[in-house]
């Protein structure tokens, strides 16, 4: 997959200062408070950066605490992650495979079968309604 890249200054004008704050400074929106938490809508979720699809509405799902939340993306390679040592703990940090944009953390305390919860900042993502769930072929 062929990388975006921009400078800081492109970033910032191109992004709201709480998108930039999340995505290029590994960044936290308030729990609660994000547009897509309670998005109960069909739909595909994008980065807000590059516009790559993340997720899709069918693997969403309420976690309770306040970030939507996912149980897999909707295509594997558009996930990168690495561990995240921040706040004095280990978690898994998971980004945008094509613009490196922090999305949020994966954690094992999902829904089975596979036990991930992918825990996503709404300030991250863009949606589109009625977007059906694409096949293996990136979009």
């Amino acid at each position: 997959m062929e990388k975006v890249t921009r400078t800081e200054e492109e970033w910032k004008l191109m992004l709201s200062d709480e998108a930039y704050k999340v995505t290029r400074k590994h960044g936290t929106e308030r729990a609660h408070t994000g547009e897509y938490n309670d998005n109960k809508e069909e739909g595909l979720y994008h980065c807000v950066c590059c516009d790559l699809s993340l997720f899709h509405s069918e693997d969403k799902f309420d976690s309770g605490t306040g970030w939507p939340s996912f149980t897999q993306p909707v295509i594997h390679n558009h996930l990168e992650s690495k561990e995240d040592r921040s706040f004095l703990m280990s978690r898994t940090e998971v980004h945008c495979a094509r613009c490196d944009a922090h999305l949020g953390h994966v954690f094992t305390d999902g829904p089975l079968p596979k036990g991930l919860r992918y825990c996503i900042n709404s300030v991250a993502l863009k949606f589109t309604a009625g977007a059906k769930k694409p096949n293996s072929v990136s979009l």
